[in-house]
């Protein structure tokens, strides 16, 4: 069973683009990183990537993580785990 998913930039028909509202900014960003997280994509970039890029993108993500999750919606929503 998947634990996953990337549904919203599936059924999304709204503008992409940034700097025109927060909801479409929002949009925008939740549509960029599905598509970046796409397996296709994920694979190609992070070989390309520098070692200093790979940390940038490791240390965003975490920062953003620690910031605006709860440790028990980290483990819920980001690890899928909900034996914590």
């Amino acid at each position: 069973m998947k634990k996953y998913s990337h549904d919203f930039v599936e059924r999304y028909e709204g503008f992409l683009g940034f700097g025109w509202d927060r909801e479409t900014d929002e949009n925008t960003v939740i549509c960029y990183l599905q598509m970046f997280a796409d397996d296709e994509v994920a694979q190609r970039i992070a070989r390309r990537l520098t070692d200093d890029e790979l940390l940038e993108v490791h240390n965003l993500i975490n920062r953003l993580l620690v910031k605006h999750l709860a440790e028990n919606e980290y483990h819920a929503l980001f690890l899928k785990d909900d034996s914590h």
